[in-house]
């Protein structure tokens, strides 16, 4: 008989430990990559830092994680601005954007064809968070070449943002460049 009383305990604990489960499951699911692109030595002068390598392979990717109100990614720097690092005008509307201005690129699958164009997304890291507009995207699908800067093709879980959004997160300089993430559309 206390057999029969503790089992809806133990059916309830097996529940919630499957859906715990669950949940782990679709945080890890990611995409499978798409290929491999081999690097070009780029021309002499053409490539200051993170440039690719001659004969190695890059992986690349056609989508990226599943989005979530609590998305994983990587968080890197970019300039958007006239002359800075992030090379011609924004994708989304063919402007150039200050470093004092929020804005960000999105790895290939997260920029979705141009879905998240000029919307807002949720950053949070470093205790604190900011909203920045999405203007560009880090290609994850090619590299490597003049339109890329000769750098490698994008991981597929990169938030590349303007120095505006690593200062609200009150990043010291210092340490600008990679952090991890979470990030969620905004309404």
């Amino acid at each position: 008989m206390n057999i029969i009383k503790g089992f809806p305990t133990v059916f309830l604990f097996i529940c919630f430990v499957l859906i715990i489960i669950d949940c782990l499951l679709v945080e890890a699911d990611t995409c499978k990559p798409s290929g491999k692109l081999r690097g070009k030595k780029p021309p002499p002068g053409q490539c200051d830092d993170n440039c690719c390598e001659d004969g190695k392979f890059y992986t690349t990717y056609k989508c990226s994680p599943p989005v979530s109100s609590h998305t994983k990614a990587k968080l890197t720097i970019n300039s958007f601005a006239a002359g800075g690092d992030g090379g011609g005008p924004s994708e989304c509307d063919n402007h150039y954007h200050s470093d004092d201005e929020p804005v960000v690129a999105l790895s290939t699958g997260w920029f979705n064809n141009k879905k998240r164009c000029l919307k807002y997304i949720k950053i949070h890291g470093n205790g604190k968070s900011v909203k920045a507009k999405v203007v560009d995207e880090c290609d994850s699908t090619r590299g490597c070449d003049s339109e890329h800067g000769y750098q490698p093709p994008c991981p597929n879980n990169i938030v590349d943002a303007s120095k505006a959004v690593w200062k609200a997160l009150g990043v010291p300089e210092n340490d600008w460049g990679l952090m991890d993430i979470y990030w969620s559309d905004t309404d």
